[in-house]
């Protein structure tokens, strides 16, 4: 039991204990914190007439058309229901404090669309060539509203490009239209509270009056948000070195698909230079691309240090405009536009296993290399526990069940992890995603 918590002058109330009723059918045993919950399943179990969840019309068409390879796992979710007693909350009429706006559950279930939602569930099948799990969302798409449209991504190809390069150890690419997610992404906020919206425009249009005090044609709404295209890529490698820092931090990649590279890198230079003015760095020439440098505030960490931030390098090639703070794999991104490397299409355990999520024409495609991932895992796990201080703040008696020291060595058991990939998409009836994981090749 908890504390007792009283107010001044009042005796505190003894908090009522939990009790747990427990029934066995044949081979079920169940457990239950309502004693009608209780007698209600053992009245069904029994051959009563007590309503079941395998007459809820939604779930009997779940069951048919999620649950019918009998998955060795499963759950569901009435979303429904569950979204309709939310949505009866009464709403706050109080005045408020006047600075933020107020929230009614009910619009925000409007606004997001999940109103609409039906159902939610997710299966999990373990078979000879490995796992697969799937979340679907029940939700049609007449229906789809707010959230769940912007959710429901078109089929697009997904696909890793030819300058992606093989040796990566996280991929994925959505293709999510940046221009119209933006719009969407108004209508939600506005639905959810105008207030909140006209606040989100009035800190745009301050921006817009700090830059054009130097660059007058400058819009935001416009140079930034008008340029964002419908593909969105990121990738990363392994680490470079064994410290925690390294460890922590393998250099990764973001590529934005855009119309216009010039103005979209322009306008994020000028929004960061607002945050963080410290002064203009010139580009430099790389392979016929300029590379650019947003030099970002320094961090304050234990003790006041002062820690110093690597830049924001930008970039543009192929249609896209690349961020990231490693120069290494900028420029390897910008060689390899010009066709040199080997690319992550290649990878033929790839291409086999994202056959069992549907292919990567779905809107979403993400790879990744398990072992690899497991491998810095392991590293980080067993060099912080000897060498970072940041453990010894732990309880004794946790560090003593938590004792990362006494991990085996990696290469005795990277038999046991191989890769995954993860699909997404949408058809007239709801959202998938889909998780599969091979077996590895060492288990054969």
């Amino acid at each position: 039991q908890r504390p007792p918590v009283s107010e001044i002058g009042k005796e505190p109330k003894p908090e009522k204990p939990v009790d747990i009723y427990f029934t066995q059918f044949e081979s079920l045993l169940v457990a239950a914190n309502s004693d009608k919950l209780a007698d209600t399943i053992a009245a069904h179990l029994t051959g009563g007439s007590a309503p079941a969840l395998a007459d809820d019309a939604t779930f009997a068409a779940d069951k048919l058309s999620q649950f019918r390879n009998s998955p060795t796992y499963y759950g569901w979710f009435n979303g429904k229901m569950f979204f309709n007693l939310l949505a009866q909350i009464p709403e706050d009429n109080s005045e408020g404090n006047g600075v933020m706006p107020k929230f009614s559950a009910s619009k925000i279930i409007a606004a997001t669309g999940l109103g609409n939602l039906k159902s939610a569930s997710f299966t999990m099948n373990e078979a000879r060539e490995g796992s697969t799990g799937i979340f679907h969302i029940t939700a049609p798409a007449e229906t789809r509203a707010g959230l769940l449209k912007i959710l429901a991504l078109p089929a697009r190809d997904a696909s890793a490009p030819d300058f992606v390069p093989a040796d990566v150890i996280k991929f994925s690419r959505i293709r999510l239209d940046g221009k119209q997610t933006w719009a969407d992404l108004q209508k939600l906020i506005s639905g959810i509270n105008p207030q909140m919206l006209a606040m989100m425009n009035s800190a745009i249009d301050l921006a817009n009056t700090s830059a054009q005090e130097k660059n007058p044609s400058f819009d935001l709404r416009n140079d930034f948000f008008g340029n964002l295209g419908d593909d969105l890529i990121v990738w990363s490698k392994p680490p470079v070195g064994d410290s925690i820092k390294a460890l922590s931090n393998p250099p990764g990649i973001v590529l934005v698909a855009t119309p216009n590279a010039d103005k979209l890198i322009n306008a994020v230079k000028i929004v960061g230079a607002l945050g963080a003015p410290q002064g203009s760095v010139a580009p430099r020439e790389f392979h016929g691309h300029k590379i650019h440098s947003l030099v970002m505030r320094d961090q304050t960490g234990p003790g006041g240090t002062r820690i110093t931030q690597p830049p924001l390098l930008m970039s543009s090639a192929a249609g896209y405009v690349a961020f990231t703070a490693d120069p290494g794999i900028l420029e390897e991104f910008l060689r390899s536009t010009e066709g040199a490397g080997k690319s992550l299409r290649e990878n033929v355990a790839l291409a086999e296993a994202a056959t069992h999520v549907g292919g990567m024409g779905t809107g979403l495609f993400t790879y990744q290399s398990q072992r690899e991932t497991m491998r810095i895992t392991f590293k980080l796990f067993k060099n912080a526990a000897t060498a970072d201080p940041t453990l010894n703040l732990l309880p004794a008696n946790v560090r003593e069940w938590a004792d990362f020291t006494l991990l085996p060595e990696y290469e005795k058991v990277a038999k046991y992890f191989y890769i995954s990939v993860v699909s997404a998409g949408s058809n007239s009836e709801g959202i998938n995603l889909k998780v599969f994981t091979p077996r590895p090749p060492g288990l054969n």
